[in-house]
């Protein structure tokens, strides 16, 4: 595989995980291991670990599958680099959603952009339901456009206090 090929399958993998991981959320977290995810759901989850931390596993063992298959392959064969695609969205989270939406890592807590901010809202509205029932947003990088428009204000009225 060459770099032109390599890329597009990185990407591809990547932009994949998105539709996964609303499902998985959907259908999996506020599914059949709700008991997992619940935590996530309370403010009072008792610590900077939540059950639902473990969720990472779901994601992260596929991503190590397909780079070991990748290894035994060689790099002509796409399982590793659909492997990064994976690995990649995993790190995005961590910092988009731990980070960013939650919190968790100082530094990432003020934004005025548009987008940051929509996601932020999104996430916000999920957030508001503490039963698995009647969930909305489960998407972390999709954000649906009433969203968008009400952030775009939003930031604009930041950029406006501080102009």
């Amino acid at each position: 595989m060459d770099a032109w090929t390599i890329i597009p399958v990185v990407l591809l993998a990547f932009v994949a995980m998105e539709g996964v991981a609303w499902a998985t959320h959907k259908y999996v977290m506020h599914g059949s291991l709700w008991r997992l995810h619940s935590d996530h759901h309370r403010k009072d989850h008792g610590g900077f670990w939540e059950r639902n931390d473990l969720f990472f596993l779901v994601f992260a063992l596929p991503s190590m599958t397909l780079f070991v298959v990748g290894a035994r392959t060689g790099p002509a064969a796409p399982w590793g680099w659909i492997g990064l695609g994976i690995l990649l969205y995993g790190v995005a989270y961590a910092v988009v959603h731990e980070g960013f939406i939650h919190r968790r890592i100082p530094g990432l807590r003020n934004t005025r952009n548009a987008y940051l901010l929509a996601l932020r809202r999104a996430h916000r509205t999920h957030h508001r339901r503490t039963t698995r029932e009647d969930g909305t947003c489960f998407g972390m990088l999709l954000v649906p456009r009433k969203y968008l428009r009400e952030a775009r204000q939003q930031a604009d009225a930041l950029r406006a206090r501080t102009a």
